[in-house]
């Protein structure tokens, strides 16, 4: 039970701690935590294309029936995404996940979704850890279908988003995850032109983790312009979560992205934006030229879900490519925003678009480095760090500290230097935005000096 821990985004663990035996307790928990709180309608569980993926699935399925509980299980792997929305559509309990996301194939993860869709907090996650139990029989044995989780999800993004890409030319990049057969189909289903890389199903992602990073989507920007395509579009393992290729930029930064969709969005709708504290100011000056405001969070996409929620936001994202809009489940979803990117260069090139936000609202540069740093040290890094805040960074005042998540420093200029501890990895994280490249080189560095000084 000591291996088991659900941290920013479920428990994933390396084959050799993630196994049949410990999975199983994970869905023992799972019945335990849905029966103490009164929930008794079905559960899904989705999972992804790892080759243990299907097994592990069908293991939590074969314990919450013995709970009692009816199980849905997906005729395919799936998306995340699709999961969540199965969850709301169909009025469950709730729905177990089983996907490590990004991680390379030797890793398998789960994470629990609760009733609403939303990734869940940690009262919840919490509730499950303490129940965790040894698998066991309780009452009459609950049924386990197979069902379709695609056509429903695909139908509420062709509603939410009425998508017309015709004329559109896409290079869609599956990763070998489980967006393929998913994503391709609606951009295609639009209108747009697709033109298909990685969308077969391989364990072992062609030896590249399914992390749709600007390091492994060289060949997705090759493609682009090999194609003279308009849109490349790239998901993760699981497809939460896209990365964007365009013409001009190649990789484009998802801090641009989001800046650049929920200008869109405000077109036609009006609301605020929620980002996360590690996400540029950009999105601030888009809502704040349109009469909005923006809610910020700490890093994880169940804060920004929570908010989206509090606040009727109209978009919520991170930089870490995390997206959901109004009218959806909240929770990040790669296929929709993968469809609602192309609906929106369809109409005008994001290029031309993130090109007159920055004419408009000046130049914005945002990157992020990582410091080794193990757990045990982490708490005491923020704790010194805490108590040595500098004046000035790089000759720019500190005129305010926001401690949501570690400290992030707001600079006299604008520019702002985030460090706070990894949830997924034993590092710390360094963030910076500035107006040049430069600047934000620079920043990083004081920032990295700054934890360095502390380990």
């Amino acid at each position: 039970m000591d291996a088991i821990s659900f941290g920013t985004d479920g428990w994933r663990a390396r084959l050799d701690t993630f196994t049949d035996e410990r999975v199983r307790m994970v869905g023992q928990a799972v019945a335990d935590y849905l029966a103490d709180v009164g929930h008794d309608a079905p559960v899904a569980v989705g999972y992804d294309a790892r080759a243990t993926s299907e097994g592990f699935a069908e293991s939590l399925a074969d314990v919450l029936a013995d709970n009692g509980i009816d199980v849905l299980l997906p005729e395919r792997d799936c998306p995340t995404p699709l999961v969540a929305w199965t969850i709301v559509d169909r009025d469950l309990a709730g729905a177990l996940m089983v996907t490590a996301s990004h991680n390379p194939p030797e890793y398998n993860g789960v994470k629990f979704i609760p009733g609403d869709g939303a990734p869940a907090l940690p009262e919840v996650t919490d509730a499950i850890e303490e129940r965790l139990a040894y698998p066991r029989a309780e009452g009459s044995r609950g049924s386990i279908e197979r069902v379709d989780f695609v056509s429903p999800h695909a139908q509420q993004v062709e509603r939410l988003v009425e998508p017309d890409c015709s004329g559109l030319t896409v290079v869609y990049d599956a990763m070998h995850g489980s967006g393929r057969g998913v994503t391709d189909e609606l951009l295609e289903a639009a209108g747009a032109t697709v033109i298909r890389r990685r969308c077969e199903r391989d364990t072992s992602f062609g030896g590249t983790p399914p992390e749709p990073s600007a390091d492994h989507l060289q060949g997705l920007v090759s493609a682009v312009e090999a194609h003279d395509a308009d849109l490349g579009i790239a998901n993760d393992g699981d497809a939460d979560r896209l990365a964007v290729v365009t013409p001009k930029r190649g990789y484009l930064d998802e801090n641009l992205f989001f800046a650049a969709m929920y200008d869109s969005l405000l077109e036609e709708e009006s609301g605020p934006a929620v980002r996360t504290v590690s996400t540029t100011f950009l999105v601030d000056r888009v809502a704040e030229a349109h009469g909005e405001e923006v809610v910020e969070t700490a890093v994880g996409f169940k804060w920004v879900a929570e908010a989206m929620m509090a606040n009727d936001a109209l978009m919520g994202g991170e930089e870490s490519g995390g997206f959901s809009i109004r009218g959806h489940v909240p929770e990040k979803d790669g296929v929709l925003m993968a469809v609602l990117a192309a609906d929106a260069a369809a109409t005008e090139s994001l290029d031309r678009h993130v090109d007159d936000l920055l004419a408009t609202h000046g130049d914005i540069v945002a990157d992020k480095v990582s410091v080794d740093c193990p757990d045990e040290r982490k708490e005491p890094v923020i704790e010194a760090l805490g108590e040595a805040i500098p004046d000035r960074v790089v000759g720019e005042a500190v005129e305010e500290v926001v401690t949501l998540d570690g400290f992030k420093l707001l600079l006299a200029n604008g520019s702002w230097l985030l460090v706070r501890p990894s949830g997924t990895e034993p590092k710390m994280r360094v963030y910076a935005e500035a107006g040049s490249r430069e600047r934000v080189d620079a920043l990083l560095e004081a920032g990295r000096d700054l934890v360095e000084s502390h380990l």
